[in-house]
């Protein structure tokens, strides 16, 4: 293409795909790395390989599909080099707006027919809203109001395939990677981008990850802070109230002094569900935490200290007091949402909705990866491969984000680049002819 011929967001692809490709090791990789991830960018139902080499080269398809696969499949790039390249390209342009204010953990289902694709079994898949032959990635991504972006992902390796030495060789997993759960995943992330320097923020994520106490712990070591959803059945001890301390000795010199908390029948922690039924009405206040497309997004929520409770009798000392912060709307028969929060005694309400509320930015990161710029659409079965695809997913919904005020979300970035299309006799591998019937 005639470079007179780009268009200004055309020029700045191609030197934002430059300046990422410079963490690939090896020159030639840029042009397959260019080529990849144009083909995300570009308009397209599908945006695995063979189709994205098509509409790149209508007449070297073969070709074209040879490198890119190997380039994804193959090839021994690092994704946290090029997601770390990603983050420093894409954040001035998410800071414009705003400081970072979360970092949003979650996971993501990737429908999958078969059981040879890497990690796949059956399990939740939230894109389909049920257990379903799927792979999950754990993600953290880094948020504010305007744009979110994703720093990290990495394959859920359920027990099943982590132990299996065969399934694991054929599909390339590394030696060290262990059966880890998705908060044990998340938690290295978290690490992971502390040691990196990564801008702070509060972290957020649903119950699966909040429900999880070493989870909550971990972060807490971290020293950082979070506001993390949990189940109307956590227990906790009511405002005010901690376990009792170790019992002490009767008699001096007989056995071993105790040095665990205790609970009794009259003095117990309750579960969070009745600790909120037991608040007065005056404890809620109507919070409006963002505009919404057509209204301000508001209701009801109440902020106490607590101590949470979950295993304490194993400790020397109670767990340090936190907020729980509860949502009931008002025509609600029961609280909708609960949180548990290290933020500081003496975050308001407002700051503790506002930060709980951060994690919508999540759905619509999937929502765009996966329809936009094809994050499920990888066809391949190994674990270099998955993670590779991802990555330059990612890639180019970072340059997306940079974009973003040149071009709404409803007409897309597509609209700046020509647009290829798949030649009329294309049929991907496998794919029966035009005139062929099946057996």
């Amino acid at each position: 293409m005639p470079k007179q011929s780009l268009s200004a967001t055309e020029r700045r692809f191609t030197k934002y795909v430059d300046d990422l490709a410079s963490a690939l090791g090896h020159a030639d990789r840029v042009a397959p790395f260019r080529s990849y991830a144009t083909g995300l960018i570009l308009p397209g139902d599908r945006k695995s390989v063979e189709p994205m080499a098509a509409r790149l080269a209508p007449d070297r398809v073969r070709a074209v599909h040879q490198a890119m696969h190997h380039f994804v499949a193959q090839a021994d790039w690092s994704d946290r080099a090029i997601l770390s390249k990603v983050y420093e390209a894409t954040l001035p342009a998410i800071e414009r707006h705003d400081r970072i204010h979360a970092w949003i953990v979650d996971d993501t289902g990737i429908p999958k027919k078969g059981s040879q694709s890497v990690g796949v079994a059956h399990q939740y898949c939230g894109q389909l809203g049920k257990q379903a032959n799927c792979q999950v990635a754990v993600t953290l991504s880094i948020a504010n109001e305007f744009a979110s972006l994703p720093i990290a992902h990495r394959l859920y390796l359920p027990k099943e395939w982590a132990e299996d030495r065969a399934r694991r060789l054929k599909a390339g997993v590394p030696t060290q990677i262990r059966f880890a759960t998705k908060p044990q995943i998340a938690l290295g992330q978290i690490r992971a981008a502390q040691a990196a320097g990564v801008v702070a923020g509060v972290i957020v994520a649903d119950a699966a990850y909040g429900n999880d106490t070493a989870f909550r712990d971990g972060i807490s070591k971290l020293q950082l802070r979070y506001v993390l959803a949990v189940q109307s059945s956590t227990s906790a001890w009511r405002p005010g109230e901690a376990p009792l301390p170790p019992r002490r000795r009767r008699k001096m010199g007989m056995g071993r002094p105790a040095t665990l908390v205790r609970r009794t029948q009259r003095h117990a922690p309750i579960s969070l569900l009745e600790l909120v039924n037991e608040l007065p009405a005056s404890a809620f206040a109507t919070i409006t935490w963002r505009e919404g497309t057509q209204t301000p997004l508001e209701s009801r929520f109440a902020a106490v200290r607590v101590r949470p409770a979950h295993r304490d009798t194993l400790r020397s000392s109670p767990r340090d007091e936190e907020w729980l912060l509860v949502e009931w709307p008002k025509d609600d028969i029961v609280p909708r949402k609960y949180w548990l929060s290290n933020l500081p005694p003496a975050a308001t309400l407002q700051q503790l909705v506002k930060a709980a509320q951060m994690r919508w930015r999540i759905e619509r990161d999937y929502q765009e990866l996966k329809d936009e710029l094809g994050l499920g659409h990888y066809e391949g079965r190994s674990w270099r491969g998955f993670h590779h695809h991802a990555t330059m997913s990612i890639a180019a919904y970072g340059f997306l984000i940079a974009e973003r005020g040149a071009f709404s979300p409803s007409s897309g970035i597509h609209a700046a680049f020509k647009k290829s299309v798949l030649p009329k006799d294309f049929r991907p591998r496998g794919a029966p002819g035009e005139n062929a019937t099946s057996r």
